[in-house]
């Protein structure tokens, strides 16, 4: 450990927008040479990857006598970093999945707590390579997806890390869905001279009554029958799932950046692939969608019941809520021209969408799980 009393807890630091994207405070660039000092490693350059400034969060790649390796700034809590640290051991160590193995310290410990922040160092897997943007790479990713969520089974958190988990947080979240979509509307109510407004209040309504629509079909599936399954039944979600954190290398799919991972249904990671790639085609595709569940499926059998609720969670109003949610903080910036032409697409999208829902909602009553 490297926290003393009197040092300074690391923060959320604000960077220049478009000029220095890669900027680090000073104060955490010496927090990262004093951690450095906890593991058996001669470091030869270091270079800023991806920073997380508004979370205070970074990844450097960092050159060593033994190879490249990251070294990661956790920006959660370390209570929930410990959770995603022994999910990611678990998956190398007892399961030998393909992500990237943690690196011990001199101490044999898999992370280093500075600034109250938890730091770790794991391999740097190379090559790696992002799959094809085509209907081949997707499902590639599936299959890499569905065989992630199979081995993470039976995770059990460390005793000093807490227990993430969204597996019975799936009604709250449709409620709270419902309620925002309120919310949106009064915004819109109250800024008639901005120029997205108009558009929200087009829309809201129809995107509100899928909403509601998803809450009831919740309630009347199996849902809360699945739940009683249990964390360790289900697995783990990697939450940030897609074409980056899947990559191809020398023996197969790589996942990385397992920080955010969670126990939750594992349908809810494949949702957010398929309704995100649709968004990318500016359309839904039937065969798409139908050849990204069948390749999830072999790698880890969908059972009728769990087909369901990944059907419920498709018709929800899943890219209208996550690109316009953030009107609540600032309103008179947010619902400006691009936002107005970004609803408009949203719209038209999801249109697309029903009749591609309407010929897979039966898809799976024949289906056997594996």
């Amino acid at each position: 450990m490297v926290n003393d009393k009197n040092d300074r807890v690391i923060e959320p630091w604000e960077t220049e927008e478009m000029t220095d994207e890669f900027f680090v405070p000073d104060y955490i660039i010496e927090y990262a040479k004093k951690v450095l000092t906890h593991y058996d490693l001669k470091v030869s350059h270091m270079e800023v990857i991806t920073t997380k400034a508004d979370k205070g969060g970074l990844i450097w790649k960092i050159e060593t006598n033994k190879g490249p390796k990251s070294l990661k700034l956790l920006h959660r809590r370390p209570t929930r970093s410990l959770f995603s640290l022994g999910a990611q051991e678990y998956l190398v160590d007892v399961k030998k999945a393909r992500v990237p193995p943690i690196v011990k310290t001199k101490d044999g410990m898999n992370y280093v707590e500075a600034g109250n922040k938890l730091w770790f160092i794991a391999e740097w897997i190379t090559p790696l390579a992002p799959v094809t943007k085509d209907l081949e790479g997707a499902k590639q990713l599936c299959y890499a997806l569905g065989e992630f969520h199979k081995l993470s089974k039976g995770y059990v958190p460390p005793k000093k890390g807490e227990t993430a988990s969204r597996l019975y947080k799936w009604e709250k979240s449709y409620e709270k869905t419902i309620i925002k979509m309120d919310w949106f509307r009064n915004i819109a109510i109250a800024y008639p001279e901005m120029s997205a407004s108009s558009d929200v209040l087009k829309v809201i309504d129809y995107f509100e009554e899928h909403a509601k629509q998803g809450l009831e079909r919740l309630k009347q599936s199996k849902y809360e029958e699945l739940t009683k399954l249990g964390n360790a039944a289900w697995g783990l979600v990697h939450q940030d799932y897609g074409w980056s954190n899947g990559q191809m290398g020398k023996n197969g799919m790589w996942i990385i950046d397992l920080d955010g991972v969670a126990f939750d249904l594992p349908i809810r990671d494949l949702r957010k692939l398929i309704t995100g790639t649709m968004a990318d085609l500016f359309k839904w595709d039937v065969d798409w969608v139908r050849e990204m569940i069948k390749s999830y499926h072999e790698a880890n059998p969908i059972s009728p019941e769990l087909y369901e609720i990944l059907w419920i969670d498709l018709a929800m109003p899943n890219e209208f809520y996550k690109n316009v949610k953030e009107m609540v903080y600032e309103p008179e910036v947010f619902l400006n021209d691009e936002t107005k032409q970004l609803i408009q697409t949203i719209y038209e999208i999801d249109k697309t969408k029903w009749p591609v829902l309407e010929k897979i909602k039966n898809d799976w009553k024949g289906v056997k799980s594996k």
